[in-house]
């Protein structure tokens, strides 16, 4: 009875049945799995919740719809057109995040073809390496101090095509001038660069060679924001 439970409506005697034994092994298995990547995706990284329990349910998800397929052409290749659905129904992600769910997915395709052993293996030697690269620091740091984003408040009749490139060229190795835009009724203009500084101990006295150019006024330096262009 519990045999014909588990069978589809359209199975016939060649169809080779997946025992709920191997299902339900195969199946914790793979949670078991997606949780270690959670974890290992939690350490030292901003996350939200809603994705550490994607990254957790994803392998199981991969796992049961590897198993279903079972060898069926025809339905894997619905199962990849419905895959690709999906990467037009959320937003873009980081390197990072994306970099996991492969890893998520490679993890559930191991374990749904029914090598348990090869997908331990593959979890664990994957999230050992995600965690030393994620510790590395690999000049991170250095960017960071050397790409800035600076902003630049100057008076209207002040022509701004090439009145600080003498500055800049002094003390930054590359700029380029990115957007321009009226502030205060229109009777000063906000210029926005993207700078790369040549030395970092040189900072202040830059700012203190365009504060003389531009009349004194509102000037801010900013680390360079790299969320959208991080891949």
């Amino acid at each position: 009875m519990l045999d014909h439970l588990f069978r589809g409506l359209f199975d016939t005697d060649l169809t080779v049945v997946i025992s709920i034994t191997d299902f339900l092994l195969c199946l914790a298995g793979s949670l078991a799995l997606g949780l270690v990547m959670a974890l290992a995706y939690m350490y030292r990284s901003r996350y939200t919740k809603s994705f550490v329990v994607t990254l957790a349910l994803l392998p199981a998800v991969v796992c049961v719809v590897i198993m279903m397929v079972n060898g069926n052409v025809g339905a894997g290749v619905a199962v990849a057109g419905a895959f690709s659905l999906v990467r037009f129904r959320s937003v873009p992600g980081t390197a990072k995040e994306i970099c996991t769910l492969f890893l998520a997915m490679g993890a559930g395709l191991i374990a749904g073809m029914g090598y348990l052993g090869f997908a331990a293996v593959f979890t664990l030697v994957m999230c050992l390496a995600f965690l030393l690269y994620n510790h590395l620091e690999l000049g991170t740091r250095r960017n960071d101090a050397l790409y800035k984003t600076l902003t630049i408040t100057i008076p209207e009749d002040l022509n701004y095509t090439e009145v600080f490139d003498d500055i800049l060229q002094q003390y930054t190795s590359q700029w380029e001038l990115v957007r321009v835009k009226t502030t205060n009724l229109g009777s000063m203009f906000r210029l926005t660069y993207q700078i790369t500084l040549r030395d970092t101990g040189r900072e202040k006295e830059m700012i203190d060679q365009l504060r003389c150019r531009n009349g004194n006024l509102e000037i801010s330096v900013a680390r360079q924001d790299t969320t959208v262009t991080e891949l």
